[in-house]
């Protein structure tokens, strides 16, 4: 049997954890994940972390192992996964990977584009005039300074404007540039199995999930969280929706009605990613079983 990585991927809250473990039970192998955020210590509610039984079942890694305050980004998740890949795969035939990450996973099977280190203090920059000025600003900054990006980038992204631009000021050059989409080999196999249901069936669940983290106290949660407000990691589906509550601009309703609105959209953005990969292979998640794809 060749060293082989099991990727599951597919939108929030459609049982991707669920049937890793029994993939990895069945294979005997360990579990990465590849979430941008249940790697967090800090927050775990709200980034829907998978419960202490689960962890439990089998080793996971990359959950709570790093604090909000260090920068974990792509690249970090590239290098940091093709090492633990690489120690696992030394005494196993296996590995599980897990997430929603769509740019974190693609970086794992494909490789990064070489972008050059860039002055912290040109993203920091950024950053404030962001928070000064909106999103308008940003992209009329993209749309004048890199008009190849704006041209056919993502013009809705925050983040990704802001990595464009912090890309171009600190170059000189588009961030287009720099993706030539030279896909590495890796030293395994991959599959890649994809896991979807009908999607009022997926929006029921999100918004169960929703009221399931309320009522376990998501609020209690994010506001022990205060001190790390002006992070990039905080600025996420389940955080950012409680400001305007805790600055009694809304109800706690709205909060609510607005996490579960955001998640279906991000739900909605995670398909349209992974469906351009025609590698993936797609499985019902309410009657897929491991046995299927081995």
């Amino acid at each position: 049997m060749s060293k082989t990585v099991y990727i599951v991927m597919g939108p929030t809250a459609v049982g991707k954890t669920s049937f890793a473990i029994a993939l990895a039970k069945t294979l005997g192998a360990e579990i990465i994940s590849a979430d941008a955020r249940q790697c967090f210590k800090e927050m775990n509610i709200g980034v829907a972390r998978p419960s202490i039984a689960e962890l439990n079942e089998m080793p996971h890694h990359f959950i709570a192992s790093h604090s909000i305050t260090e920068e974990i980004n792509v690249a970090f998740f590239e290098k940091w996964a093709l090492e633990k890949v690489d120690s696992l795969l030394a005494t196993k035939d296996a590995v599980v990977m897990v997430g929603g990450t769509g740019l974190y996973i693609k970086a794992f099977c494909e490789g990064l584009d070489l972008i050059p280190a860039i002055d912290p203090a040109i993203r920091e920059g950024i950053i404030n005039q962001y928070e000064k000025l909106g999103l308008r600003w940003l992209q009329k900054e993209l749309a004048v300074k890199d008009p190849t990006y704006w041209a056919q980038g993502e013009q809705k992204n925050p983040q990704r404007l802001m990595r464009a631009l912090e890309v171009f000021l600190g170059t000189g050059v588009s961030i287009v540039s720099f993706q030539t989409k030279k896909i590495v080999e890796r030293p395994f196999k991959i599959v890649k199995i994809g896991l979807e249901m009908p999607r009022e069936q997926l929006y029921e669940r999100i918004n169960q999930r929703v009221l399931d983290m309320v009522e376990a106290d998501l609020e209690t949660e994010v506001k022990g969280l205060q001190a790390f407000y002006h992070l990039n990691a905080f600025n996420t589906v389940g955080y950012s929706e409680w400001m305007d509550y805790f600055d009694q601009k809304i109800s706690k309703e709205r909060v609510i009605e607005l996490i579960q609105q955001n998640t279906r959209h991000y739900a909605k953005r995670q398909m349209t990613w992974f469906k351009k990969d025609p590698a993936i292979h797609w499985y019902n998640a309410s009657s897929v079983v491991p046995d299927q794809i081995l």
